[in-house]
């Protein structure tokens, strides 16, 4: 199977309470075999059984990349735990061959991951500079076949050019078994100019044995980034960034806090063996930053998608009052952390509404979220759902100290936040919630008194149905 297919196959199982393998298609069904497991039998790849307790026992989904044996060699996996009841989902991704002695050297590695965090897609060679690796989804975004690639001279793929002193840096850093940086060259066929960077890596034996390396695509005119070098968009509200900011932005950050939230949730819990009280919550304490970090990122990526001037949602019919309890249910554990009571919409209670669910649920999820942080321990935040000229409203009400009347108004502009002092997010949560609510064709609305509490509401327009009398 060639590297760049192996990177899009996802591979599902299930898992039983006791961690027994019930089902699982075949890619990871033959790993799990090829290390001595069967169905029916525990899970025998102890990296994803031990991520699978970890999920099952905080009962929350766990993303992680773990590196597994499979015969000789070593692969790298992208492995999902997810808790349903009584089992825990499966995904498995990347499948991403490790040769073993990859992992004897660490900082190169760790350099490369600095290196390559903001670049356009990735590469990597052997010591005979042989492609071995290229981002998966390079070849369809920039017009090249990886597989005709893979496997041979990197001078294949890259027509490299002179610097200004007349020399190629790839081959004096290959000389110097050192890390190189502004080599120019042209994407073969493509007329496409990219700058090169990469860093070298060693074999056990101090060898060198390929590049680890990072492609910047440049303007073919004058080897300038094309995004410095373009026009920017007429400056909107967040100052007109390109349009692939936000990608870049998600790419680089989302993977890496993701493996540190999770990496640091194992060590809080536990899940290897006792720990020094301080340790378990300092990792505490990174866990809780990582997200802080990582809810900073969706903020802007939000931000730049919806003040897109060709943003639109997808109109579906939904149940708000099943929205609502589902935006409560992932909330439980932070309100349970911080002793408050979430009094959400019984079960037998309906909304249908016509809205996109995941953009309602990220509001409801972010009303919610406010509503629990400013509530006093032993406090209750209500939910509530009433039905008026042709719109449907969730309202969710805090105990909170309130908001005075001067300060509604701008708690849904950007980048706000009444009081800086205090806890919180990025001071974009509201007025990404508001816009996503009127491009739903409703509205955010607040209404609160110093020492009263707040409650916002969410207007939905109401979806008649048939059997569905209570207009």
């Amino acid at each position: 199977m060639r590297a760049a297919e192996s990177l899009s196959i996802i591979a599902i199982a299930r898992l039983d309470a006791a961690g027994r393998l019930l089902d699982a298609e075949p890619q990871l069904a033959g790993l799990n075999a090829r290390a001595g497991g069967r169905i029916g039998a525990p899970l025998a790849i102890p990296q994803i059984a031990a991520l699978a307790r970890l999920a099952q026992r905080l009962s929350i989904a766990i993303s992680r990349n773990v590196v597994a044996a499979d015969g000789e060699e070593d692969v790298e996996l992208w492995v999902r735990a997810e808790p349903e009841i009584g089992s825990v989902r499966l995904e498995v991704s990347g499948w991403r061959p490790r040769p073993s002695w990859r992992a004897s050297t660490i900082e190169p590695e760790r350099e490369s991951d600095f290196l390559r965090s903001a670049a356009d897609w990735q590469w990597e060679t052997d010591a005979s500079l042989r492609i071995t690796f290229i981002s998966a989804d390079a070849g369809s975004r920039y017009g090249f076949d990886i597989g005709a690639v893979l496997g041979q001279p990197i001078t294949r793929l890259f027509s490299l050019a002179q610097d200004q002193g007349g020399n190629l840096p790839i081959l004096n850093a290959v000389a110097a078994q050192a890390r190189f940086h502004g080599q120019e060259a042209e994407l073969r066929g493509t007329g496409l100019t990219v700058r090169l960077e990469a860093a070298p890596r060693m074999d056990p034996a101090g060898r060198f044995a390929g590049f680890l390396g990072a492609a910047y695509m440049l303007d073919a005119d004058d080897g300038v980034p094309s995004q410095a070098d373009a026009p920017l968009p007429t400056p909107g509200p967040f100052g007109g960034f390109p349009d692939s900011f936000s990608q870049r932005l998600d790419r680089a950050l989302r993977e890496p806090l993701g493996r540190i939230i999770a990496n640091a949730d194992s060590i809080s819990a536990q899940t290897e063996g006792p720990l020094k009280a301080d340790y378990a919550e300092y990792a505490g304490d990174i866990a809780s930053a990582g997200r802080h970090l990582l809810g900073l990122v969706e903020d802007l990526v939000d931000l730049q998608a919806i003040e897109r001037p060709d943003f639109t949602i997808a109109p579906e019919p939904l149940d708000l009052a099943d929205v609502a309890r589902r935006a409560a249910g992932l909330l439980t554990v932070r309100a349970q952390q911080s002793e408050v009571r979430i009094d959400k919409p019984a079960l037998d209670e309906r909304l249908p509404v016509t809205g996109e669910f995941r953009r309602a649920l990220q509001v409801l999820v972010n009303l919610i979220g406010n509503a629990v942080r400013y509530s006093p321990a032993g406090g209750m935040v209500w939910i509530r759902l009433e039905r008026e000229d042709g719109f449907g409203h969730v309202i969710v009400a805090d105990q909170g100290k309130g908001i005075a009347p001067e300060d509604q108004k701008r708690i849904f502009d950007k980048f706000t936040r009444v009081d800086p002092a205090e806890p919180g997010g990025s001071g974009l949560g509201l007025y990404i919630a508001r816009r996503l609510a009127r491009a739903m064709g409703g509205d955010l609305t607040v209404d609160s008194a110093p020492g009263m509490g707040a409650r916002f509401v969410l207007t939905l327009p109401l979806r008649v149905e048939a059997f569905d009398t209570q207009v």
